[in-house]
Order: structure tokens, then sequence, then C-alpha cells
């Protein structure tokens, strides 16, 4: 799809260990610019130990994790952020008091350069700044239709149905100017019409956001409906990769999820 173009993110040789506990071993994982790769694998495989290690939650144990050309394992958080990463999580992390609004201008403000001093005093700079924030906050969340524009704006994060929040959290990471989204199970909780929605939400904002895309996904009907690239983990050990249908009949993969079944249900 993209020829010989060098990955957006390249992980190379990746480990993480907590304790004596082996949680990533020598994971070889890439995203190509404009590519959509669904993340797959039971519970405990490793998947968000992976967005962790991207994000830098945590750092590498060995490895590389590189992004554009540069190594940015063990960079602290905010640092990858502003590189061109964000995430939303598995659990929601909203500012649920504060205004749809003001939650997305609130994931804008480390792009701005004015001093407490000069925000504290409204000066010219800061001013201008905060205008700036509260128009990409309202592009942002136009691309979300009318499940978050006009009288949304101002209502709390709390007051919005359980998809709206998930959408109101990919706005927030919309916000902090991206290359690439790294998407911590946004189906999860969904009913099938709203796991639709998403479904074709994820396909938009590829298509139309220009975003490349790496997502954990435990819905198979989303994951189908969505990826470029599968790549299936378990205890830390890629097993397999490729297209969906590749990846869904391997039977590694197939003994992950049905021997995860077996000692759950003996």
């Amino acid at each position: 799809m993209n020829g010989e173009q060098a990955p957006l993110l390249q992980l190379r040789h990746v480990a993480k260990s907590f304790g004596g506990l082996r949680v990533v071993y020598d994971l070889d994982l890439e995203v190509r610019d404009g590519e959509i790769v669904s993340l797959i694998g039971p519970n405990g495989a490793g998947k968000t130990t992976v967005f962790n290690l991207v994000t830098g939650i945590y750092a590498p144990d060995d490895g590389e994790i590189v992004l554009e050309g540069r190594d940015i394992a063990g960079l602290p958080p905010h640092k990858i952020t502003r590189l061109g990463i964000a995430r939303t999580f598995q659990t929601l992390r909203l500012f649920l008091n504060m205004s749809v609004k003001e939650n997305v201008m609130a994931a804008a403000y480390g792009h701005t350069s004015s001093t407490v001093l000069e925000s504290m005093l409204r000066l010219p700079r800061a001013r201008r700044e905060e205008r700036e924030i509260a128009q990409l906050a309202e592009e942002k969340l136009a691309f979300f239709g009318q499940r978050l524009v006009g009288y949304r704006w101002d209502q709390p994060a709390y007051s919005l149905s359980y998809a709206n929040r998930r959408r109101l959290e990919i706005a927030r990471a919309m916000a902090t100017k991206p290359r690439l989204l790294l998407l911590d199970e946004p189906a999860a909780g969904m009913n099938p019409v709203e796991t639709g929605e998403m479904t074709e939400l994820i396909g938009r904002l590829r298509d139309e956001g220009g975003y490349s895309i790496l997502v954990i996904e435990h819905d198979m009907h989303v994951v189908e409906g969505i990826s470029d690239r599968v790549v299936a983990l378990d205890h830390g050990v890629k097993i397999a990769e490729g297209s969906f249908d590749a990846v869904a009949t391997d039977p590694r993969v197939v003994e992950a999820y049905l021997g995860l079944r077996k000692r759950a249900s003996a």
C-alpha cells in the first residue's frame, strides 16, 4: 500500500518485564502512514502495555521505538505527544465536570507558548492562543457531526451518553494534532448499533482525518471492518501478523483464544 516508504512507527525487538513477569518480549511491530493496524489477543496478552511503552508511560527494558526515524523510547509522555502520538484509554479519562468544549481545549494547551503570568493577566498572546484553541476544539468536535456540536459544547461531559463520551475522548486526542492515534478498545461496552457507528468512525479518522491508527479491539467485527493489517499477541509474544482472514484462522491465534476459554470454563 505504501511501497518502500519508511514506517511512521516502528517497534524493534521491544521487551518489558515487571519483576520476574515478562509482559512483552522481542516485539517487532510497525504502522505505516495512512494505515490502520489492529492489535488483538486474549486478556493479559500485553496489548495495553505496548500502548504504554509507545506513549512513554513505561520505558522498554530492551529494543527501540522509532517515530519517523527518531528513537522515542523512554521519552516522557508529554514530549511523545508533542512529537505526534495521541491515545485514548480503555477506561474513559474525561474531566466529567468540565464542558465538552473545555475537555477538548484542555488537551490542546500543550501546544501553546503563553506563560502562566501571561495567562493570568490575560495578555494579548494568551488571549490569541485561547481563541485559537477554542476554534481548534470546535473543528475537532465538528468531525463527529451532530453528536458533539451546538448546544452540547457547553454541556458537562457527565451528561453525555457512554458512546458520546467515547467520541469526546477521541476528539481530545485529535486536539493534540497527532499523526498517529492509539485507540484502546474504542468499541468496548457499546451495543451493536454503537459498535457499527464506531467502526465507521475509525475508518473516517483515517480516510477523512488523515490519521494513521493503531487500535486494540476485542470485537472481531470491528477488527474485520477497519484493519489493513492485524497483529496478534499472546503472553507478550507476536504469534501472527497479516490480513484479518489470515490471522483469524491462524492455528496459534485460535489456540490462544480457545485455550483461554477452555481454562475459564474448566
